[in-house]
C-alpha cells in the first residue's frame, strides 16, 4: 500500500456531512477500502454567536463545500470518492487530485503522528503578545505572509483563530501561537 495523504474534495453546498456519511457507509460495506480510505473529516470550529443578547458557542464548518480525506490514492479509491453522491470533484488541476502539503496540514490543525508529546500534550508556559481584535501577521505555514485579525484565542490548544482570505472570502483559520506575530 502506498502512503496515505490528505486530499480535499469539493461538494455541493450543504452536502458536506452527507458526503462524509456516504463515504463512511461505502467503507463499511467494502472492508478492503478501510485500509485505503483512513479518515473522512468535515473541519469544524467553535464560533461565538450573539442572539437576543445571549452569547452562545456553536460549531460551524471551517470550509463550507469541502471535505478532507486521508487516503491512499488509487483508481479504486478515486472512483469511490468521485462517484459519491454530492461530490463534484477533487481539488487539483483538471482531474488530477493534489494532496495537501505538510505545512497545509499543520495550518488546518490536523494532528500528525509525532507532532505533540506521547500523551498529546503541548509545550507549557507560552506567552503571547497579541489579543482578540489585534491585527497579526502569520509568519509560518501555508498562510505565511498573510495578515488577519485575531477573532479568538484558545490557551488550551495554544491556537488563535484568525480571519484570512481563502477561496475569495474571509475565512477563520486556526493558527498555532508560534506562527503568529503582532503587527505594531
Amino acid at each position: 500500500m502506498a502512503e496515505a495523504k490528505w486530499y480535499v474534495v469539493h461538494t455541493y453546498s450543504g452536502y458536506e456531512d452527507k458526503v462524509k456519511s456516504n463515504i463512511q457507509k461505502t467503507i463499511e460495506n467494502n472492508p478492503h477500502l478501510a485500509e485505503q480510505i483512513l479518515e473522512v473529516r468535515v473541519p469544524m470550529q467553535d464560533v461565538v454567536e450573539i442572539k437576543k443578547g445571549k452569547q452562545t458557542i456553536v460549531k460551524k464548518k471551517m470550509f463550507p463545500g469541502y471535505v478532507l480525506l486521508n487516503m491512499d490514492m488509487n483508481d479504486d479509491t478515486w472512483y469511490v470518492v468521485r462517484n459519491t453522491r454530492g461530490v463534484t470533484g477533487f481539488v487539483g488541476p483538471g482531474s488530477k487530485p493534489v494532496p495537501l502539503t505538510d505545512s497545509e496540514i499543520r495550518a488546518l490543525g490536523i494532528q500528525m503522528e509525532g507532532a505533540a508529546g506521547e500523551d498529546g500534550s503541548k509545550p507549557a508556559n507560552i506567552s503571547i503578545d497579541f489579543a482578540e481584535g489585534d491585527s497579526v501577521a502569520i509568519i509560518a505555514g501555508v498562510w505565511e505572509n498573510t495578515v488577519g485579525v485575531v477573532q479568538r484565542i484558545d490557551m488550551g490548544k495554544q491556537t488563535a483563530t484568525i480571519n484570512v482570505e481563502f477561496f475569495g472570502r474571509e475565512t477563520p483559520v486556526e493558527i498555532g501561537f508560534a506562527e503568529v506575530k503582532k503587527i505594531d
